[in-house]
């Protein structure tokens, strides 16, 4: 590309085509097949002559065994691979003995390929020490099946040996067809198998209780949605499910997995519910598109999805319509602040489906949209797939969740808390991957809140995400790339720190915990912040394993002023280990409960509430006996459970900063209120983002600041902050306080109007039509000298 004098561009030779990342969507050469297997996991493949493994240790330190069977029980592995399988069956052992599902899948597994699991020897691959990215590539000699085991077993909190994934690439000597590439595998038996070619629409029965998979077969494709009661059909009434009935009884745009499910019909009666969710990404203010679209674009008798409908229901008796409502499946639609409703690209990705649950006997209709003069379907229109299940089924309730762009889907899962905590609430909601309490009956929010700044409260952070960093240089690589002084840590000692990009903007928060010299363990809120870690770790060439051991360790905070007598009567702990009574504020202890044969659990005495506290870690499978000590030490002590709208409250009195409220990658520590975590002067070595914070401390434009709001009308998230009609900052985060009988916010604002006392208003509305008048004031509202978790 050129420009001349008038700065008009001329092309020179051929176009250049448009350049687009697409972040997570994984295209494989033909032949090729990704399979992850999950640390204490296993899968069956079959493999053939001439196929090429590679497989990569992703975390580092995770063994790999493979078994080759000629499936009569034979092993085979030594000639598939000409390698010597001379391993025990010590890792398949692991895996079975660890009491989870993956034991139980392993164990059926076995069975099907007919092996005792104490004759199972196995081709060991990668080991105790082999880095982050190892690769292992194989080669087959002959075909057979293959069971491929990550073993881990139950973790040792001292010897911090997480169980990690493993990835496996299979290039096939004998690619399947392109056409085979696309079919698309059933989450069960289904009952129904329906196709649905790219701009068609098909009919479908279903009995109540039996679910409806509906999947985009390529991804970025687009299907309408429609069903009909078919007892109100047999009468004569023609009620299809009404998208604005539902938006109106849910009180959100379209259903989601968990309490607010259901569609309904004109009548509010329940058709269906949504099970299941790996997009999340959909629409319901739209029709189907019609003719009239087309035709007003350019296009008369362009293909639709109206005119597909009322074919496809045209054997039952269905009168036909110019534009049919309907959920839209994969439809990218939005409200923009004019008040305009816009659309993109579907945000399915290959595979992505959404599974339903028949309220009742139901007559639905599905299309594979044609529309291809526009992004609705990636400009590119293909096909649907839907698959029908038995009531007889069980599906948990998941929403899709993804560490990163680019990481595999994980469906939203239960704590390993989630059975005791159920018992006192149906009112969970998705939070980082995992189901939490909001409320609990009986008590809610408010006196779940009471307890807290009163007595005692015990509450559910499972959902930190946690990783073992082990190795020579783990001091190292933590100095590097946390704000705080990592050196001055003690063993035994916790430290609350950001991560920071190169500019200054915050990653992550968390605590550090040192187990030992070269044993460090990171909590933090996101999988992000691990995965930079093990990145940096292999750029700077360190001697450092970063794994993650979020699923095993769970965990719960007993917080409040009768913590400490709560847990004086169940941890135990060893002579070289400080008794609970001694610990300090950000120090640990190692333990059990009750007695030296106990669950074993790690104690720390830190938490998210402004109060005296502590968090107990322990193993999934001793969760449920750790929570029914707690609770049955808690009877005297006035415990009750907390939901994370009472820990939101507790959290904002006391200052605590949220990510997505308080911070982002645009904001550094000092704008966040925790310029405390960034000892410039006192740590002498370099670390990420250093350079950037000392600018950026130097000439501050922005500053966290507490409000006290001289309105008992609720202020949010997001609110505008304004003096005169020139907005100088936004509301982070709000509340009404109980304790302090007052409407309290944290805020961040222009550092010319910071300074305490400064009245400001908040606009409600537009921001102009209706203020609400505050002022700055010191924060945390709640004991700012910090004297209730020190006591």
């Amino acid at each position: 590309m050129k420009f001349n004098d008038a700065k008009t561009a001329i092309q020179s030779g051929p176009p250049t085509p448009s350049r687009i990342l697409r972040p997570g969507i994984r295209t494989l050469p033909l032949g090729v097949e990704r399979y992850v297997v999950a640390g204490n996991g296993s899968i069956f493949l079959p493999i053939y002559a001439g196929d090429q493994l590679t497989i990569t240790d992703m975390e580092g330190g995770q063994p790999c065994d493979i078994i080759a069977s000629d499936g009569n029980g034979k092993l085979i592995t030594g000639d598939i691979f000409n390698e010597a399988a001379d391993i025990t069956s010590e890792g398949i052992a692991k895996i079975l003995g660890s009491g989870t599902p993956s034991s139980q899948r392993t164990r059926k597994l076995l069975e099907r390929l007919k092996i005792k699991p104490e004759s199972a020897r196995a081709l060991r691959l990668f080991g105790s020490s082999s880095p982050a990215f190892s690769k292992v590539e194989l080669t087959a000699h002959a075909g057979g099946n293959l069971l491929i085991a990550v073993p881990g077993g139950i973790m040792d909190f001292n010897a911090q040996d997480t169980a990690t994934p493993v990835e496996v690439l299979i290039e096939r000597n004998s690619p399947a067809s392109g056409k085979a590439l696309n079919k698309v595998l059933p989450l069960a038996d289904p009952v129904s198998d329906i196709h649905i070619d790219a701009r068609t629409a098909q009919c479908y029965s279903v009995k109540a209780g039996e679910y409806i998979q509906i999947v985009d077969v390529a991804g970025r494709q687009c299907t309408d949605f429609q069903a009909f009661s078919q007892r109100k059909l047999d009468s004569g009434k023609h009620l299809p499910l009404d998208a604005t009935i539902t938006r109106s009884l849910l009180g959100l745009t379209t259903p989601t997995p968990g309490l607010p499910a259901k569609a309904f019909d004109m009548e509010m009666d329940a058709l269906v519910e949504v099970i299941q969710d790996t997009c999340g990404r959909h629409d319901a203010f739209l029709t189907a598109c019609n003719a009239r679209y087309y035709e007003d674009m350019g296009y008369p008798g362009h293909l639709n999805c109206t005119d597909n409908f009322n074919q496809a229901l045209n054997g039952y008796d269905i009168p036909p319509r110019k534009g049919w409502e309907a959920l839209n499946y994969f439809y990218n639609t939005a409200i923009d602040a004019q008040n305009q409703i816009y659309f993109d690209e579907p945000w399915s990705r290959p595979g992505d489906y959404v599974l339903l649950r028949a309220v009742t006997d139901l007559v639905c209709v599905s299309s594979a949209c044609p529309c291809d003069i526009d992004a609705a379907n990636g400009w590119d229109p293909t096909d649907i797939h839907v698959f029908t299940y038995s009531d007889k089924e069980l599906f948990s309730k998941a929403i899709a969740f993804r560490k990163t762009p680019d990481a595999d889907v994980e469906m939203t899962k239960e704590t390993a808390f989630h059975k005791p905590l159920s018992a006192m609430t149906r009112n969970f909601t998705e939070y980082n991957g995992y189901w939490l309490p909001n409320r609990f009956n009986n008590d809610g929010p408010i006196a779940e809140y009471f307890a807290c700044r009163e007595r005692a409260a015990v509450m559910d952070l499972s959902p930190l995400r946690k990783f073992e960093v082990t190795g020579p240089d783990a001091e190292a690589l933590l100095q590097y790339c946390m704000t705080r002084d990592i050196r001055k840590l003690s063993s035994g000692q916790v430290v609350y720190t950001p991560l920071c990009y190169e500019h200054g903007g915050m990653m992550d928060d968390g605590t550090v915990y040192r187990l030992a010299q070269d044993n460090f363990r990171w909590i933090g809120g996101s999988d992000i912040s691990g995965i930079w870690l093990r990145e940096q770790a292999e750029k700077l060439g360190l001697e450092v394993w970063v794994r993650s051991s979020t699923d095993q360790m769970h965990n719960i905070a007993v917080q409040g002023p009768n913590s400490r007598y709560i847990l004086k009567e169940i941890i135990w702990t060893p002579p070289a280990q400080p008794e609970l009574s001694e610990l300090e504020w950000f120090r640990f202890t190692v333990g059990r409960i009750r007695e030296f044969s106990g669950p074993p659990v790690v104690v720390s005495r830190t938490g998210y509430s402004g109060e005296l506290g502590y968090e107990i870690f322990c193993h999934p499978k001793d969760a449920e006996a750790v929570f029914a000590a707690v609770w049955e030490a808690g009877h005297g002590h006035g415990l009750k459970p907390l939901g994370l709208e009472a820990l939101d409250m507790v959290r904002i009195e006391a200052g605590l900063i949220f990510a997505g409220y308080e911070f982002c990658d645009q904001t550094d520590p000092f704008e966040a209120g925790i310029g405390f975590t960034v000892p410039l002067k006192s740590k002498n070595d370099d670390f990420i983002g250093r350079e950037a914070l000392i600018e950026r401390k130097a000439h501050p434009r922005r500053k966290l600041v507490g409000l006290a709001i001289e309105s008992q009308e609720a202020v949010g998230n997001g609110d505008t902050i304004h003096i005169g009609r020139a907005r100088i900052g936004e509301v982070t985060s709000s509340m009404r306080s109980p304790i302090l009988n007052a409407n309290i916010a944290l805020a961040r604002v222009d550092t010319t109007h910071a300074a305490l006392d400064t009245e400001i208003e908040i606009g409600k509305l537009d921001g102009q039509q209706k203020r609400i008048p505050a002022r700055i004031v010191r924060f945390p509202h709640y004991d700012p000298e910090k004297k209730r978790p020190r006591s």
